[in-house]
């Protein structure tokens, strides 16, 4: 992934509402959400949520497909696989540790004096 992809898929993610929507749809799975179901469920204007997934699309964490008279939006999984990779390709130093969590990746013990 290169570093311009990476830096609009993080400004993307960096304000609440649009966070809050892309975790939304990575719960709801490949199949998806209805924008109208996804404003009722976090409770979002419909302008503005349409402002939010285009941002999101515009950084390709989010998919739209259309189905009949509705657009129905799906977290882009490759995208954010590949987002996660580059944000842990070094961690632990050079360890293999996806996913990463707390107990992943520890931290030397420090010399008791």
């Amino acid at each position: 992934m290169e570093t311009n992809q990476v830096v609009r898929a993080l400004s993307a993610l960096a304000q609440e509402s649009r966070l809050a929507v892309f975790r939304l749809l990575v719960q709801a799975g490949p199949s998806g959400l209805a924008a109208g179901q996804i404003a009722e469920r976090l409770d979002i204007a419909p302008s503005s949520l349409s402002f939010h997934l285009k941002e999101l699309a515009h950084a390709g964490l989010v998919d739209a497909l259309q189905s009949g008279r509705f657009m129905i939006y799906s977290a882009n999984y490759a995208e954010m696989g590949a987002l996660l990779t580059f944000l842990t390709e070094n961690c632990c130093g050079g360890n293999p540790c996806v996913p990463v969590s707390a107990s992943s990746c520890k931290k030397p013990r420090q010399k008791q004096s």
